[in-house]
């Protein structure tokens, strides 16, 4: 079996090991298995290719793998930032710190008061912020 194949067997076997533990580890020695298979087309010296491939790696996990990480951590929102917060909603039962609802766009939601004061039903509240399904709120001064 001629080397690039080699390589190339065990580059498979690294994207494999990635695709069971998605941590972006293994796949920098993928990339790197890839490359020294093309080098190891035009080099023959094994002691070269072996260097080339802990080159690459190395290379790999301190220039590549925190950029794919950055972008993989990013958070993702739910929806419920650009729909709800910061919005006007209706209180339907009277909000305390342990309980209440609200109503927003036909919609009925399980509501905190934020500044554990008590708001009545019927006034309107701005909301602040989720945790789950329970909307905190602020009353608004008019």
């Amino acid at each position: 079996m001629p080397l690039w194949e080699l390589l190339c067997v065990v580059g498979v076997g690294f994207v494999i090991l990635e695709i069971f533990t998605p941590s972006m580890f293994f796949l920098n020695f993928a990339l790197a298995s890839f490359i020294t298979a093309l080098a190891s087309v035009y080099i023959a010296n094994k002691f070269a290719l072996v260097l080339i491939f802990f080159v690459l790696s190395f290379l790999s996990f301190a220039f590549l793998r925190p950029i794919i990480m950055k972008k993989n951590t990013k958070e993702t929102k739910t929806g419920i930032e650009d729909k709800y917060i910061g919005r006007v909603a209706k209180v339907v039962e009277e909000i305390s710190e342990y309980k209440g609802v609200i109503s927003i766009y036909d919609e009925r939601w399980e509501a905190r008061s934020e500044d554990k004061s008590v708001i009545p039903a019927g006034d309107e509240v701005k909301i602040i912020r989720n945790e789950s399904l329970i909307m905190y709120v602020t009353k608004l001064e008019n």
